[in-house]
């Protein structure tokens, strides 16, 4: 398959040599049955190159399963992985099968493997080598046909130097290794990545892309992006979401990046706030993001005649307490009297939010600024900047 169907196919965006590169050898790699490790930095995009070594293999019709090792417990990864029988342990009430079992025949994608115990790392290198393994508290014997690739993004070379990681597993891991370069060592990738990001983003709330200046332009390609890909996409959906104009020039652009040091390191930036809180600016972004899908929903349902259009109705507000969930795909509407939240201003949006919030918690300014996401010390400017009167009642 040719590198451009590749992209298309996984829906990737880059020319740069060394991603082209890091594509290719999974493609050719994908026929056999040999180890992979993807190696890289937090935010770089490891998860595509499973993917595109199972879809692409034999194994494509088989089950194809994703593990986090780092977010597992330990107690609990051996029979994560491997399975348990009935009464191994407090709590195991059933046998249980684990991943190398669901996944026979098929692929398992080992993220953050160098956050395995010691004891786990033993057990996945029996696999690796054997295909056997035993369930946690059973001494018979099972077989696997899995194909293993895992990804890490630290330096597994030092972990062995610190006895953290089992030499003789790295190199079975590591049979064909892959490295995906960080997003500051791919700079002419950067600006098709923003348009993409953009575009995605404006398709998903129904608005015009962003897009920048040449001061703008300029600002993105000399940035360090310490988190990579992960936080230039955050980046591109904030400011698709809070910014009235769709051209950013330089100044504004600035605003969502957060200041560089020389001594920063290739971790996911979360751009802290005051106090280790998130900033404004995140609080209205995550605050519209459910707001705008609330709405739409509603609209929706209005629209194919969920809802009755009588004038008691045509003015409404979602209660962001029943945000829809994957478990909970309810909506309760409140009638009121207050303008769509749509047409709202981003900071008349906020300074509802902030209010609503101290009525619920008129006597709890901590549990108030919980809630907004922001410190108190941030609430308290807030509330002096909006001029909220907090002993005026509510009529």
């Amino acid at each position: 398959m040719e590198l451009q169907s590749l992209k298309n196919r996984f829906d990737l965006i880059g020319d740069d040599p060394q991603f082209l590169r890091a594509l290719q050898v999974a493609e050719q790699v994908a026929s056999t049955d040999m180890s992979v490790l993807v190696m890289g930095e937090s935010g770089v995009g490891k998860e595509s190159i499973p993917q595109i070594i199972h879809y692409s293999s034999p194994r494509k019709h088989q089950k194809y399963i994703a593990v986090n090792c780092g977010a597992i417990p330990e107690g609990t990864m051996e029979s994560e992985l491997f399975g348990h029988v009935r009464g191994s342990f407090t709590g195991a009430n059933e046998n249980r099968k684990g991943y190398f079992e669901v996944a026979d025949g098929g692929t398992i994608f080992l993220d953050e493997v160098g956050e395995l115990s010691a004891e786990s790392q033993k057990r996945l290198l029996r696999v690796l080598e054997s295909g056997e393994f035993y369930k946690v508290g059973s001494s018979t014997v099972q077989k696997t046909d899995v194909r293993v690739i895992a990804a890490t993004n630290v330096d597994l070379m030092g972990a062995i130097r610190q006895k953290k990681f089992r030499e003789d597993l790295y190199y079975r891991l590591n049979q064909i290794p892959i490295t995906l370069p960080p997003l500051r060592e791919r700079r002419g990738d950067i600006l098709l990545l923003f348009r993409k990001f953009s575009v995605d983003c404006a398709d998903r709330y129904n608005m015009p892309p962003v897009s920048l200046t040449r001061d703008a332009q300029a600002v993105l390609m000399s940035y360090r992006w310490p988190g990579n890909i992960r936080q230039l996409k955050n980046i591109v959906e904030q400011i698709t979401v809070l910014e009235p104009s769709r051209e950013i020039d330089a100044e504004t652009l600035k605003t969502y990046i957060p200041d560089q040091g020389e001594d920063l390191h290739p971790v996911i930036s979360a751009n802290p706030g005051q106090d280790g809180f998130i900033n404004d600016k995140e609080v209205i972004y995550k605050m519209i993001y459910s707001l705008k899908q609330e709405v739409d929903a509603i609209k929706q349902k209005i629209s194919a005649g969920g809802l009755p259009q009588s004038p008691q109705h045509q003015n409404i507000q979602v209660s962001p307490e029943t945000q829809p969930s994957a478990r909970n795909n309810v909506i309760v509407v409140e009638q009121t009297n207050t303008e769509d939240p749509a047409d709202l201003s981003i900071e008349a949006m906020y300074k509802e939010r902030i209010m609503e919030v101290l009525r619920k918690y008129p006597r709890n300014r901590k549990a108030a600024s919980e809630e907004l996401g922001i410190s108190e010390r941030t609430l308290y400017r807030k509330i002096k900047e909006y001029g909220i009167d907090l002993k005026k009642k509510k009529k």
